[in-house]
């Protein structure tokens, strides 16, 4: 159980990064405070709904989308939540493209690095 909810922490934590590194380096992506809040929570909850889903889909019908794939799931988690989150705007095409890859690139990199530096290994393993 503990180990589920550090995890959990540690993604919504990464998503949380990402999310800031798009609102801050990308000119057209605006976010309210309280509705960054909102929005990781839901992004977060979008990509573990959505990853099992795009990933059985893609073994059935497009087996090439398979490496790609958490790429996907980030772009369509983004889109499902600005259209959720009244306060998230993301604006023009590059600005999408460019969130998804920092906000998944930002998830990533704080999904490596905080188990390691900032969660003790011992109180993941429990």
């Amino acid at each position: 159980m503990r180990k589920s909810l550090v995890s959990t922490l540690i993604y919504a934590l990464g998503n949380a990064i990402g999310l800031a590194l798009a609102a801050l380096l990308l000119p057209g992506f605006k976010i309210g405070v309280t509705a960054f809040v909102v929005a990781v929570l839901i992004f977060s909850g979008l990509q573990l709904i959505l990853k099992p889903f795009i990933i059985k889909l893609s073994k059935k019908r497009v087996p090439a989308l398979e490496g790609g794939i958490a790429l996907v799931t980030t772009f369509i988690s983004l889109f499902l939540t600005s259209i959720l989150v009244s306060d998230m705007v993301i604006g023009g095409i590059s600005n999408w493209l460019l969130a998804t890859l920092i906000v998944w690139l930002g998830a990533l990199i704080a999904g490596t690095i905080l188990p390691r530096y900032v969660f003790k290994k011992s109180d993941v393993k429990k």
